[in-house]
């Protein structure tokens, strides 16, 4: 006679049940990560591009507040001023002593700057097709920024308050060559600080409240309309260096 097989089945065993995805569910799935990716990656890229703005822009900040400083020294001197940062020559030699020039351009914006700006809300344009003026010197730096400076001058006011130009773009030739994204106006002072452009007038007391204040009222004047960034700065100083506009 054959052999007889018996299949014991045990109380204790689990006998699971495997489950899988079906092709529908697994496009579902797909569609829906798209359409989250292609709303979020944007924003995502944007504020990584102004973070990116931002640190270059700091690092262009630092390097010229240390210079200053410096150059002051240096020179055995109270203020900029005393210091004799008020010609073109002297433009040309603060910035060949303190800063690694891989590019001189002069009295020129071209080949140091982008070929034209513009601004945020596009409605201006600004070409480098131009030399500057009063004495303003352009030059790409180490770092990849391109940098024109002016002499420090008299503002004309009651207080005969000096201070100087710096154009800043914080990429060089690099887009996307927006005023306020990677090109930026600075203005600096014969104690050596850098800032937005100082309405000293309109501060009785000269105050940060009063400082900051007259920054917002540069930004929501110029920022969004100049392409060369003027009245952005302040705007970012004010944000403890945040692009939040």
């Amino acid at each position: 006679m054959g052999e007889k097989v018996y299949t014991i089945f045990s109380p204790t065993r689990v006998f699971k049940k495997k489950c899988a995805f079906t092709l529908a569910e697994v496009l579902v799935t797909l569609g829906i990560i798209g359409v989250v990716s292609a709303m979020t990656v944007p924003t995502l890229m944007q504020n990584h591009q102004r973070k990116t703005y931002v640190t270059q822009l700091h690092k262009v900040y630092s390097e010229f507040s240390q210079a200053f400083v410096r150059y002051q020294t240096d020179h055995n001197a109270i203020n900029l001023v005393e210091a004799g940062l008020s010609s073109s020559d002297k433009t040309t030699d603060f910035m060949t002593q303190y800063f690694k020039i891989v590019n001189d351009c002069g009295t020129k914006y071209r080949p140091c700057f982008a070929d034209e700006y513009r601004s945020i809300d596009g409605t201006k344009t600004f070409s480098t097709n131009v030399e500057t003026s009063d004495g303003v010197k352009c030059f790409v730096i180490a770092s990849g920024a391109s940098i024109c400076v002016s002499p420090i001058a008299v503002y004309e006011t009651s207080e005969n308050f000096y201070g100087g130009l710096i154009t800043i773009d914080v990429n060089g030739v690099n887009g996307p060559n927006i005023g306020g994204r990677d090109m930026f106006i600075a203005r600096f002072y014969q104690d050596g600080s850098i800032d937005e452009y100082k309405e000293i007038n309109t501060c009785s007391d000269n105050s940060s409240n009063c400082i900051s204040e007259n920054r917002e009222k540069r930004f929501e004047s110029f920022c969004q309309k100049s392409p060369l960034g003027d009245g952005c700065f302040g705007k970012i100083l004010n944000d403890n260096w945040e692009m939040n506009y």
